[in-house]
């Protein structure tokens, strides 16, 4: 990529926050301008998105980002005459995958809100902020402004979920928020210690990556970095928000919750942790991979026990993501690369759960898996997709879920022979709580009860096959992403091949 392709990255954030200005001056009884200008913004930001990734130079080994632009809003900052805080765009293998993440997710996200009644105009001013602040946090390079944007994703959600929720609402909402912010003071704490400790007088990214930290310092303040990113990627024990979230959040927020937002929290370990204090993580990853494997074991089971299908796939991704701290937590480049992998698939694969449970929940009223039955007969397109997106998680070899936990297991038994074994376990219960779900509510005799019921809408529909083919694409077809994440890692100091 070259500096001009850092105006897209510039773009990637201010199309949704120009959308959200632009809404604010569009009337809200103008539900067809609401639902053009939306339309028009999020097929924008896919294109974009897919052409950082596209551009992005794999074999490039000039520096640590591409695409960098950077623009000066404070100088002096401690120190005379150097960087100070900049705006500052680019972009490395891990960032570009999870933009495009983002660009494929916030498309069907777009397409399923439009049949909101209630404030449709506050709903998608609230969501593009978000939106922008997610892609802000893959691209910026400045960690003053990457922790606004990071703030920026995280608050809309409240709202988000407390007036469009559904059953626990406001409790769901506060718990997420307070919880999450709980969290970001450990991040605000670690990057102001080190912008102390290094005392280059910027918050510039790559200066503070490659600068001399002390191996004390880092392994005091990367637990923090961890605790602080760790809650928003659903780490157990600090998880107990997700489920309540999922289950409250309209289609759209669960489908970005849980698609692109957790792996905020997840970026944030590697880019602030791993990235900036890499003696800090060594010391600290056998313990990384203890949280995980008991949240990808705690999430299993405890996904084995619910009748909600919300909880249990809230349940289900915080397994999932106990499955990144698993390969963060390998130290070695297969297991990173199954773990931004494993980012990727579990992003495509929930958010188009979402979709199809929302898609559902708005005729039905009613998510509890005992109460139906027979689904298949009665919604078979909607079946197909869930089966897809089941048969996904699970880890079906030539779809998503597989390419990416093949590469944490095997960097896990490379580190730690007994946790790949127990990992291995966890596929095993996943696939067990989710074909019990197919069998007791897509299969069988019908339930007279939903016989009113029809298929998705045709929008949910085409949401449902972009994601499907983008979890068919990366299953197929995991080069491009491996060969763009694979050399951004094994930069890393201490990472083993």
């Amino acid at each position: 990529m070259t500096a001009n392709d850092g105006y897209v990255l510039l773009a990637l954030m201010a199309v949704p926050l120009g959308t959200a200005l632009l809404l604010m001056l569009t009337p809200s009884g103008e539900r067809s301008a609401i639902v053009g200008l939306t339309a028009l913004s999020s097929f924008a930001m896919f294109v974009m998105a897919l052409y950082v990734f596209v551009r992005y130079q794999f074999s490039d080994d000039g520096g640590i980002f591409q695409g960098v632009l950077a623009w000066t809003w404070m100088e002096n900052v401690g120190v005379l005459g150097e960087k100070g805080i900049q705006l500052k765009v680019g972009v490395d293998g891990i960032g570009a995958s999870l933009v495009l993440l983002t660009g494929i997710v916030v498309v069907p996200a777009t397409w399923v809100s439009w049949k909101i009644q209630d404030r449709l105009k506050d709903f998608f001013i609230l969501l593009y902020i978000l939106v922008a602040g997610v892609f802000g946090v893959f691209v910026l390079t400045d960690l003053f402004f990457w922790f606004l944007f990071y703030e920026v994703a995280l608050l809309p959600m409240y709202l988000l979920i407390a007036v469009w929720g559904s059953t626990r609402k406001e409790y769901g909402a506060m718990k997420l928020m307070m919880m999450l912010m709980a969290g970001s003071i450990f991040i605000f704490t670690a990057i102001f210690a080190l912008f102390s400790h290094v005392g280059a007088g910027t918050f510039d990214m790559e200066t503070l990556i490659t600068a001399q930290k002390s191996e004390s310092f880092q392994k005091t303040f990367f637990p923090l970095v961890v605790i602080g990113c760790g809650v928003l990627g659903a780490m157990f024990p600090l998880h107990s928000w997700s489920p309540d979230g999922h289950a409250s959040a309209p289609t759209a927020v669960s489908m970005l919750h849980a698609g692109v937002l957790m792996k905020v929290g997840a970026f944030g370990v590697l880019r602030l942790g791993f990235q900036m204090m890499p003696q800090g993580g060594e010391y600290w990853a056998p313990a990384l991979v203890v949280v995980g494997i008991v949240a990808a074991m705690y999430g299993a089971i405890s996904a084995l026990r619910q009748t909600d299908m919300k909880l249990l796939m809230g349940f289900s991704s915080v397994s999932h993501m106990g499955y990144v701290f698993i390969g963060l937590g390998t130290f070695n480049s297969i297991g990173w690369t199954g773990a931004v992998l494993q980012m990727t698939a579990h992003g495509l694969m929930t958010a188009l759960f979402f979709l199809l449970i929302g898609g559902m929940y708005d005729q039905s009223h009613n998510r509890d898996i005992p109460n139906f039955s027979g689904m298949a007969k009665q919604m078979p397109i909607w079946t197909t997709f869930f089966v897809l997106a089941s048969l996904a998680s699970l880890g079906l070899p030539g779809l998503s879920g597989f390419i990416a936990e093949v590469h944490i297991f095997i960097g896990a038994f490379r580190a730690y022979p007994v946790v790949g074994g127990l990992a291995v376990l966890t596929a095993a219960i996943t696939a067990t709580y989710l074909l019990r779900m197919l069998a007791q509510a897509f299969f069988g005799e019908m339930n007279p009860r939903w016989t009113g019921l029809h298929e998705i809408t045709v929008m949910e529909r085409a949401g449902a096959t972009v994601l499907a083919v983008a979890i068919l694409a990366l299953g197929l077809w995991p080069s491009p992403w491996i060969d763009r994440i694979t050399p951004s890692i094994i930069h890393i100091p201490g990472v083993t091949l």
